[in-house]
């Protein structure tokens, strides 16, 4: 037991005995009930139909040969792709439901991991730091997705070398499960913006610190940085002491405001309506749109007289069909603000470019505003 909450566990035949180990999931996905133990003499073909039927393959040989299982089980499920023809919003929710499912298929390859997060596989990796940074201290044998294990070396990789942030002169560390600020545009919007102040801000909800790191470049005096997330919390502490700011920002455990008022508010909150499925995606889903909502509804009491709410928000939830511009004007019409100016970006990742993305549509079309509001 963890707390009150029941650690979750996995059992599977093997050697004619029951054995059981602890289930690892970042997702918080199911153990799953089907197991069979599978290994290099398992083909592609075999693999794909019984992680199609739900039964998951625990992966007893080369830990190379399970890399290019999985590989092949990512090409038999591209090689027929579902044309989706409906329209916004409809065909965004299709799009999502064949995420979901691809990441199900494709979590159903795992891998045994060793009390000291060790594979004991053939040519497995050291992935013990990786681990120990995602899951904490190890206490006994557990199973993991090979999907998800990959996924932590990745995140230790970008943690160790950071994502050079163009306006901010310097890279950014991001810890697993925070969400790498990778897409720039909207940090270009708050390096352009005038200050309204330079006395003291507030930035809500602050991630990996970015944001409140380039306010304390722009030479605000004080940030105050809330956050939730435990994980995020330590992120941000370790990039803004990397980037020497510990002295000018201050990064507080939160629900969306830090006590008191300040001449300057900036929110970046996840931009689209909906239920993320895993811990990157509470980046970019806000369900029933909370975080937006009551950053709105509670900005006005926040604000000294004449200070700005600076919202950052891009427009494809409306191009999805799933928030419309008259409900977000609504919604800041009610909580007492007034719209100062808006400042707008073109996003420039790949994927506003590509015509094969199933919601290229929306993508192409899409907007980052700064929204400058005032009580």
């Amino acid at each position: 037991m963890a707390g009150n909450v029941e650690v979750p566990r996995l059992s599977w035949q093997e050697g004619g005995l029951t054995h059981s180990a602890l289930w690892r999931a970042e997702n918080g996905a199911l153990p799953p009930r089907r197991i069979e133990i599978a290994d290099d003499s398992l083909s592609a073909d075999a693999a794909y139909r019984l992680v199609c039927e739900g039964t998951a393959l625990l992966w007893r040989g080369d830990f190379q040969n399970a890399r290019l299982l999985l590989d092949a089980l990512k090409r038999r499920i591209e090689r027929k792709p579902r044309k989706i023809t409906a329209a916004m919003p409809e065909a965004f929710h299709l799009h999502r439901q064949a995420q979901a499912q691809r990441a199900r298929t494709l979590g159903m390859l795992l891998l045994p991991l060793a009390a000291d997060y060790t594979v004991p596989l053939r040519r497995a990796p050291e992935v013990q730091v990786a681990c120990l940074e995602t899951y904490g201290p190890g206490a006994e044998d557990s199973v993991v997705s090979l999907r998800e294990l990959l996924s932590l070396i990745s995140a230790h990789e970008w943690r160790k070398k950071g994502v050079m942030v163009l306006p901010l002169g310097a890279r950014i560390h991001p810890h697993y499960g925070v969400f790498s600020p990778v897409r720039g545009e909207y940090l270009d919007l708050i390096q352009q913006a005038d200050l309204p102040s330079t006395e003291l801000a507030f930035d809500i909800g602050t991630g990996t610190g970015v944001i409140a790191a380039l306010l304390a470049k722009r030479g605000v005096a004080q940030v105050i940085a809330t956050e939730l997330a435990p994980r995020a919390l330590a992120c941000a502490r370790d990039n803004i002491a990397r980037l020497g700011y510990a002295k000018k920002v201050e990064v507080i455990e939160a629900d969306l405001f830090p006590p008191g008022c300040a001449p300057l508010i900036v929110c970046n909150p996840p931009w689209l309506p909906g239920k993320p499925t895993s811990m990157l995606e509470h980046a970019v889903y806000d369900p029933d749109s909370q975080m937006l909502r009551g950053y709105l509804a509670g900005l006005a009491e926040h604000l000294t007289p004449k200070g700005e709410g600076w919202l950052i928000l891009s427009d494809l939830a409306e191009h999805l069909g799933l928030r419309t511009r008259t409900q977000l004007l609504e919604w800041i019409a009610a909580a007492g603000l007034r719209v100062f100016g808006r400042h707008n970006i073109r996003p420039q990742h790949p994927r506003s470019k590509d015509a094969s993305d199933p919601l290229h549509v929306a993508r192409a079309a899409e907007m980052t505003t700064l929204w400058r509001l005032g009580a």
